[in-house]
Formats: C-alpha cells, sequence, structure tokens
C-alpha cells in the first residue's frame, strides 16, 4: 500500500518540526490514537483503535525515527500488530518552506495482513488517506492553537498553554473514509450530475413511499367498513 501527498501549513516551518516531533501532540490528532509514549530517543510506543469496514480492534506498536535532519525532515518505521492483524510501514516527512507558509511532503509504503488485509485494497487505501487526512488537519490546528498562545503571551507576558485539540471519533474517521470513496469513484466534472441523480432517486423513493402508505391506509379504511357492515 503505498502513501505519497503533501499539505500546506499556515505557519512557519520552525513552528510545524515542533509540532511533528511532540507526541503528545501527534496523540491528539490522530484519529483513533489512546496512547503515544517516548520509551527512548526518537522511539516511541502507541496504542491505536480503528474500524475498517467491518474489521475493527486495537493495534499495539512500535514507532522509529531515524536520519533526521533538523528541522526538515526525517525517516520513520512503524510496525504494529493486533487482534484485527499487522502493519509493517516505513517513509519519509520533508518540510519545505513556502513564503509565510510550509509545506509537508510525504512518501510512504506499508505492508498489511491479517483479518484487516480482508476488506480489500480500495478500503484500505481510502482508510489510509483519511487517516493522514485527519491527522494533518488535526496538526492544523494544533498550530494553530500554539501560535496563538504564544502570540497571547507576547502580548500580556503570561504563559499561555495551547488549548487541546481531540483526536477525530469513529464517526467522524468513517465520515472521513466515505467522503474519500466518493471523491474517487466520482470525477469532479460529473458530481453535479450525480447530485441531481440521486436527488431524483430520493424523491422518487419518498414519493412511492407516500403513495403506499396512503393506498395502505384507503384500503385499510375500506376494510374496516366492510366489517362494520
Amino acid at each position: 500500500m503505498k502513501v505519497q501527498g503533501s499539505y500546506t501549513f499556515a505557519a512557519p516551518q520552525e513552528v510545524v518540526w515542533s509540532v511533528m516531533r511532540d507526541p503528545d501532540m501527534l496523540s491528539r490528532v490522530i484519529p483513533g490514537c489512546e496512547q503515544l509514549d517516548e520509551i527512548d530517543e526518537n522511539q516511541y510506543q502507541g496504542i491505536l483503535k480503528l474500524k475498517v469496514g467491518p474489521v475493527q480492534g486495537k493495534f499495539k506498536g512500535d514507532v522509529a525515527l531515524s536520519d533526521i535532519v533538523d528541522p526538515a525532515s526525517y525517516n520513520i518505521r512503524v510496525v504494529g500488530k493486533g487482534a484485527p492483524g499487522f502493519v509493517n510501514g516505513s517513509g519519509s516527512l520533508h518540510l519545505e518552506t513556502d513564503g509565510e507558509t510550509t509545506i509537508l511532503h510525504y512518501d510512504g509504503d506499508a505492508q498489511v495482513g491479517g483479518r484487516l488485509a480482508s476488506v480489500g485494497q480500495r478500503l484500505l487505501d481510502t482508510s489510509a488517506k483519511a487517516i493522514i487526512r485527519q491527522s494533518l488537519e488535526g496538526m492544523g490546528q494544533q498550530i494553530q492553537a500554539k501560535m496563538m498562545a504564544s502570540s497571547t503571551q507576547s502580548t500580556n507576558g503570561a504563559a499561555q498553554e495551547a488549548l487541546p485539540v481531540a483526536p477525530p471519533s469513529q464517526m467522524q474517521f468513517a465520515a472521513g473514509v466515505a467522503k474519500n470513496m466518493f471523491e474517487e469513484m466520482i470525477p469532479p466534472d460529473q458530481r453535479e450530475d450525480f447530485f441531481t441523480r440521486l436527488v431524483l432517486v430520493l424523491g422518487g423513493i419518498i414519493l412511492f413511499r407516500m403513495v403506499s402508505e396512503w393506498w395502505m391506509n384507503r384500503l385499510a379504511h375500506k376494510i374496516a367498513k366492510r366489517i362494520k357492515k
């Protein structure tokens, strides 16, 4: 399973880098992350609870960072296993300054096995993209909260703690997966036509149900009148 892409943060590179290196902040933004602890220098252990299609459960895994170039890039390796199966992955993250923003480029590859692999490649790819997208969006919120806290501190001189950002719920994660699947299956130039057809179909279903209920009520009324006679 291959993952690749980029994401732009409205923040300086140093701020983005500090969040990328903070396990406490990362644990707040990764969907299903219940724990992420630093056990040694650049070594972490975590617990992740996820539901992918009909398969759900907890993964316990190890995360290792290497080839760290401060404050620009590092390589990452993840080894996790649990009741749903196993995940072994590796990748790289690289930051690039673009004016007042910072672009995060990521590239990785993962092997999945066990019951988790039974859900199919499309759902796995879509779920992986949803995890990445929601994690990066959460990072963006954490970064903005951190910058706001720093700005408040510089204004009044009092230390301010960044407001906590809750990780996406299972429902939000599922909604993200559904959104990604829709975007992959329906090209942008066909979405307006798709929604038009969807509205017509739903309207037809509602109309059919209303007519059916009216007809059943009328039939029941006639039967009741005959019984009374």
